[in-house]
């Protein structure tokens, strides 16, 4: 009896087949200093990288891939250019696959912040009127960042870039909680004006299928057991 006999008629049925299309393992980085500081952490802001607690996240997710092989399958490895990323990507991929070239794309990067750049939020707000993506999604968020729109554009292109680049393929991406966002946004079909604000932990993994007619969650926020620290 094959897979499809076992499985209800489409009309009953609550879960759909094994995935066969290119699937997008998206990994928000570990815990960063941008994080912990409470600054805009475009490349100014992230200089410093991963905290102590966010090394040990990155190793916990690490040791558990390398524990399960579940994503030894992946033909393909992207960062953003931001470190947090890269330095999270360099802990990660290893664990995966150490034959793969953990290859930066600055379009993968987190929303833009312009001129607030390493900034604090509460700076941020004392200089800045903040727009109100709720009435005017186009509009820029600073000199120099981007509305809520260019930046769902600039994620979905990359996303359709890279699908388009590794057909039936799993690939893995480093990125970051605004990154994800849009691309659950994708996977439901919203417009890009929609503000979801989920919850995304750190070195979570998100996993969507992307077919030519539909795009399929296959996990969300899927995280790897931590040990406490000290």
């Amino acid at each position: 009896m094959n897979l499809d006999e076992r499985l209800p008629p489409e009309g009953f049925r609550q879960r759909g087949l094994p995935p066969t299309e290119t699937r997008l393992l998206l990994i928000r980085h570990g815990e960063s200093y941008a994080n912990t500081l409470g600054v805009a952490g475009g490349p100014l802001g992230d200089k410093g990288g991963l905290t102590d607690f966010g090394r040990g996240q990155a190793s916990a997710l690490a040791r558990r891939l390398a524990a399960t092989k579940e994503l030894a399958s992946a033909s393909a490895f992207y960062t953003s250019t931001l470190p947090r990323a890269i330095e999270t990507g360099a802990i990660v991929f290893p664990a995966i696959n150490p034959a793969l070239e953990a290859i930066a794309d600055e379009s993968l990067g987190e929303l833009l912040v312009g001129e607030a750049d390493g900034l604090s939020w509460a700076e941020i707000g004392q200089r800045y009127v903040a727009p109100d993506w709720d009435v005017d999604p186009s509009l820029t968020n600073v000199p120099g960042g981007e509305s809520l729109l260019d930046f769902f554009k600039r994620c979905v292109d990359a996303m359709e870039r890279i699908v388009a680049r590794h057909p039936r393929e799993l690939v893995v991406l480093v990125v970051h909680g605004g990154f994800i966002e849009q691309a659950v946004k994708l996977y439901q079909g919203l417009s890009g004006s929609v503000r979801l604000q989920p919850r995304i932990e750190n070195c979570s993994m998100t996993e969507i299928e992307f077919a030519s007619d539909h795009r399929r969650l296959l996990r969300y926020n899927d995280l790897a057991p931590l040990a406490v620290f000290d």
